[in-house]
C-alpha cells in the first residue's frame, strides 16, 4: 500500500527511527481506512510542518518511551512548528537580562512550563513568576559555570532522555481547518502507536508509558479503548496562566531537574 500514499508523506517518515516504520505505516492505513481522501488532500495543500518534519516526534525509539506527552497540534507558524509536541522552533536562547528570553515570552506555553518548572523546583514561589523573581534567576542561569541548561535544544534533548515521545493530537495544522477536525482524523494512527507502546510493554514486561495529555483535544485521547489500560496525568493546556500552580504537573516534572544540564 505504501505506494499509494503521496510522495510527501512517505519522505516525512525518514525522519522516524526505524523502530517505528512499520508502525507509522500501519498508522497511515488505519487514516485511509477511515478516511480515503484524508491524505491526498492533505498533502494536495499546505500544512505544518514544513521541511518533511510530519513524523519527528518519532525520532525517539520505541523501546525508549515511558512517557507520551500529548499537545494539541503544531505551532501555527513556519518556523515554530517542528513536528514535535511543545517545541518552538523559533526559540534557542532561553534566558535574557530580565528574565526569560524574548522569545520564550512570545511562546506563550513554553513560557508557562519553564515557570511551572521553577516553581516545583522551589526557586519561585507561584506567586512571584516574573519580575524582578525571574530576572534574579535568570542571573544565576546566565552565570559561568551555572548548571541551568541555556537552550530549547537543551530541553528537548532532557525530555527525551527521560524517555518523552512528544506528540501532538493532531499531526498538522492547516489554517483553513478546525484544529479538532484534523485531530480526528489523526485519531486512527494515534491509536496504532498506542496499541505498538501497549504491545512493546507486554513483549518487554516492563510497564505502559504514562499519558500526558495537555488541553481538551489531547483529552479526547481518553475516549479511545486502547489507552484506557494506560497511567495517566491529565491538566488543562499550558497556553493557561492555571497551568504554572498545577500541582500534578509540579509532581510529575519536578523530580526531572528539566532546567539542569544533564551529566555526562
Amino acid at each position: 500500500m505504501s505506494d499509494n500514499y503521496p510522495p510527501a508523506i512517505l519522505d516525512a517518515l525518514k525522519l522516524a527511527d526505524p523502530s517505528w516504520l512499520p508502525i507509522l505505516m500501519q498508522g497511515l492505513d488505519a487514516v485511509r481506512a477511515a478516511d480515503p481522501a484524508y491524505l491526498d488532500k492533505l498533502s494536495a495543500g499546505a500544512f505544518l510542518p514544513t521541511q518533511g518534519r510530519l513524523f519527528a516526534a518519532f525520532m525517539q525509539p520505541l523501546h525508549h518511551v515511558r512517557y507520551v506527552l500529548v499537545g494539541e497540534g503544531p505551532y501555527p507558524r513556519e518556523q515554530s512548528a517542528t513536528g514535535v509536541c511543545f517545541m518552538d522552533g523559533a526559540v534557542e536562547s532561553l534566558w535574557s537580562e530580565k528574565g526569560l528570553s524574548k522569545q520564550v515570552n512570545k511562546a506563550t506555553s513554553l513560557r508557562n512550563f519553564m515557570k511551572m518548572l521553577l516553581v516545583a523546583a522551589g526557586i519561585l514561589s507561584e506567586g512571584e513568576t516574573s519580575g524582578d523573581a525571574l530576572a534574579h534567576v535568570s542571573l544565576k542561569a546566565r552565570a559561568i559555570g551555572s548548571p541551568f541548561i541555556q537552550t530549547l535544544t537543551e530541553l528537548q534533548a532532557n525530555l527525551t532522555a527521560q524517555g518523552f515521545l512528544l506528540l501532538n493530537a493532531s499531526l498538522v495544522f492547516r489554517p483553513d481547518v478546525a484544529p479538532a477536525k484534523d485531530a480526528k482524523a489523526w485519531q486512527p494512527f494515534l491509536q496504532t502507536v498506542f496499541a505498538a507502546l501497549a504491545a512493546n510493554a507486554e513483549e518487554t514486561r516492563t510497564d505502559l508509558p504514562k499519558l500526558v495529555l495537555w488541553g481538551k483535544i489531547a483529552e479526547q485521547l481518553n475516549a479511545l479503548e486502547i489507552t484506557a489500560t494506560f497511567p495517566r496525568a491529565v491538566s488543562e493546556h499550558p497556553y493557561n496562566l492555571s497551568f504554572i500552580a498545577n500541582a500534578n504537573m509540579q509532581s510529575l516534572f519536578g523530580p526531572m531537574d528539566l532546567l539542569l544540564k544533564r551529566r555526562a
